[in-house]
């Protein structure tokens, strides 16, 4: 009887409660938020915003006793090495980029739920979202990974569709829907390839089981590989797999569009770090080469295409950020090629990327969700004299264009690419440092034209029908959107003034 309970003792594991707190925060409050929607009166519905946003702070300042990146939980009895929770620095950085990019949406959303999107359903779903993308960098096995993903993902579909009764919308929900479910059915086919090789799902253990692969399995792997990353290429937007994108922002309420653009992204690039460089070191000679296509497709993809959208006289804002969101997918995707050809951490290059991305993004989707309050349309004609009725507005907006540009003075944009460029040249990829180039040049036209268009003149009054569209209206701006563009315009300012504390990244070890 003793050796019977000192067995079943050996495999109870502890969990490390401190470690898990962000996810857990933010799925704890989804729940409350979802059972007080039963009972709250209609009138009282704003309540759950505040709650919502009370969650998401909270589960970031949780983040603050895990700094020292030394926790893991959920790690097998017979190998504690091997763990499926790790709150190191890597995964505190991305959960800070995903719970802040959810806290800024939410913040966007606040005025939507109150008079368009239903508030209980809206706020779980958001808090769902941000919980599994917060899983995700701290997973440290195939089969969590996949979960989190999927926690990720699915919620999302249900907000991109969320506007009842719009045709958009609910087109843009399928399509996103459909084209990942197929993704994610090619990743479990490849995760089950991988497992059916190795015997295990553990990321530490595939690497060391991949070390010395039997010849026969060989090209079982080399499948699997492949076939793992496709889910991952799916939510980063990387060409062939980026199809969804135009139409899902354009269709989605514009502070989603924004939550898509950022942390959907942050959950892709951390999947694809995670796989490649700590399950797949070993067949570096195959996923390099394929994320280095992908770089370079991806970013001449978006550009190009964003270039096109610019020469239309009616081009919409959102669609335009949605082409340059796949552009900047490219230029992330860079330094993870860039590791499969060097032995330095060229890692942290994605993340200071991703960071910088992160900030000034979002800020210019707020900016757009401002404009769209008088401008439902938003095309970027819309734009034209908005310094004339919000100069600080425009002044943020364009502070956010020159940033995703690369120009002064949004510095942390410009070192952000120099620090990308160099990953590449250092890895010896001089051929993608040449694509990548060519394409920052590229994207000046689109976005010096937009940030051109925000200081023209108004037009007169009286000019003819066919003329560019006024000015945005002088309209009182809901709180919450300008302490979004505050916040985001802030942080810019001072991550140009102050670029180390994000570059610092680049330059050490995030595993």
């Amino acid at each position: 009887m003793t050796v019977a309970a000192d067995s079943v003792a050996s495999l109870v594991q502890s969990v490390d409660w401190l470690a898990i707190a962000p996810p857990t925060i933010t799925a704890v409050v989804a729940l409350v938020i979802l059972v007080a929607d039963l009972f709250v009166a209609e009138e009282r519905k704003p309540l759950l915003g505040a709650v919502a946003l009370a969650g998401l702070a909270a589960a970031l300042v949780s983040l603050v006793p895990l700094r020292k990146g030394d926790r893991e939980t959920f790690c097998l009895t017979t190998a504690p090495d091997a763990c499926s929770y790790t709150a190191d620095h890597f995964t505190l950085v991305i959960q800070f980029l995903v719970l802040g990019g959810a806290l800024l949406t939410a913040l966007l959303s606040l005025t939507d739920t109150r008079r368009k999107l239903p508030a209980g359903e809206f706020w779980f779903l958001l808090l769902s979202s941000a919980a599994g993308a917060a899983l995700l960098p701290a997973s440290r096995d195939l089969a969590t990974l996949v979960v989190a993903l999927e926690v990720a993902s699915l919620p999302a579909f249900a907000l991109v569709g969320l506007r009842r009764g719009d045709r958009l919308s609910s087109e843009a929900a399928l399509k996103f829907f459909l084209s990942s479910v197929t993704a994610t059915a090619v990743t479990l086919l490849g995760v089950s390839f991988v497992y059916a090789a190795t015997g295990t799902l553990h990321l530490t253990q595939i690497a060391a089981e991949l070390q010395d692969v039997p010849g026969q399995l060989d090209t079982l792997v080399k499948a699997g590989v492949v076939l793992t990353l496709v889910g991952f290429a799916f939510k980063t937007a990387a060409v062939p797999f980026h199809f969804w994108v135009p139409d899902t922002y354009v269709g989605a309420p514009l502070p989603i569009a924004g939550y898509l653009s950022v942390v959907g992204k942050a959950v892709g690039f951390t999947g694809l770090i995670l796989v490649t460089v700590v399950a797949f070191p070993a067949y570096a000679d195959i996923w390099g080469p394929a994320m280095a296509v992908l770089a370079a497709a991806t970013m001449t993809a978006g550009n190009v295409a964003a270039l096109r959208q610019s020469a239309t006289r009616e081009w919409s804002a959102v669609r335009l950020l949605a082409w340059s969101s796949v552009g900047q997918a490219g230029y992330l995707l860079v330094p993870i090629a860039a590791a499969a050809y060097t032995s330095d951490d060229q890692i942290g290059a994605t993340v200071a990327y991703a960071l910088m991305y992160g900030v000034v993004n979002l800020g210019a989707f707020a900016v757009a969700a401002l404009v769209a309050r008088t401008h439902p349309l938003n095309r970027i004609a819309d734009y034209r004299g908005l310094y004339a009725t919000r100069p600080l507005t425009a002044l943020a907006m364009g502070f956010f264009l020159l940033s995703l540009a690369g120009l002064p003075p949004g510095i942390i944009g410009l070192f952000a690419k120099v620090t990308v460029f160099s990953s590449a040249v250092e890895a010896g990829l001089g051929w993608l440092a040449v694509i990548m180039g060519v394409n920052v040049v590229i994207a000046l036209y689109y976005y010096l034209k937009w940030t051109a268009i925000l200081f023209r003149a108004p037009q007169p009054a009286g000019a003819e029908q066919d003329a560019e569209p006024q000015p945005p209206a002088r309209r009182r701006a809901p709180a919450p959107v300008t302490v979004a563009i505050a916040l985001t315009a802030a942080a810019g300012v001072v991550l140009s003034g102050y670029p180390q504390l994000v570059l610092r990244f680049a330059a050490n070890s995030l595993f």
